[in-house]
């Protein structure tokens, strides 16, 4: 026989956890001790991990109710799995409603995300800026020149993205690019 501390324990449980069970009449303890102490037994640790089971699948306590209940009710087995797997199958359809739900949600955020990364490059930086913070650190054009020359040869898509990034026109970034290879 267990207690209700050994109980929840056993099952990875808070003991006020097992109480709350016991008061939606979840559970109930085989007997009580003289001293009024409950202790559980078998069947009540059987019922606790089923009642677990039903939780790690996402059923409300009131679904799970049901379902011990109708366990209780219902001596056939195909009566019981029936409903079972009816209560089952509707949280598998409120489990994909969910998913769908969260996945808009997804790109939702996506796509704010692209719109404040967007308005970002658009109020941040430009090729002028750019231009004025290298003058301002002492470099030069042949220093820029260089800049740019190392930056194509190591990392050329990044080179093209950075150019972008700057709202530098296209003709210029393909003369940029070429000037930096040529040299």
């Amino acid at each position: 026989m267990l207690t209700v501390t050994k109980l929840a324990r056993c099952c990875g449980l808070s003991r006020s956890t097992i109480l709350y069970y016991e008061s939606l009449g979840l559970l109930r303890p085989a007997l009580r001790t003289g001293a009024n102490y409950r202790e559980y037994g078998e069947t009540e640790v059987a019922r606790l991990r089923q009642i677990c089971a039903y939780r790690d699948a996402g059923l409300t306590l009131a679904d799970i109710r049901v379902l011990m209940e109708s366990e209780q009710r219902d001596a056939r087995k195909d009566g019981r799995q029936n409903h079972a797997a009816a209560i089952l199958k509707r949280r598998l359809v409120e489990l994909d409603r969910e998913v769908s739900v969260l996945r808009e949600h997804q790109q939702a955020i996506a796509r704010l995300l692209s719109t404040r990364v967007a308005k970002w490059r658009t109020e941040m930086m430009t090729k002028d800026k750019w231009v004025s913070i290298l003058r301002s650190a002492g470099f030069s054009d042949d220093d820029m020149h260089r800049w740019h020359r190392v930056f194509e040869q190591s990392a050329p898509d990044d080179h093209q993205e950075f150019l972008e990034y700057l709202h530098i026109s296209p003709d210029e970034i393909n003369r940029i690019r070429e000037w930096s290879r040529k040299s």
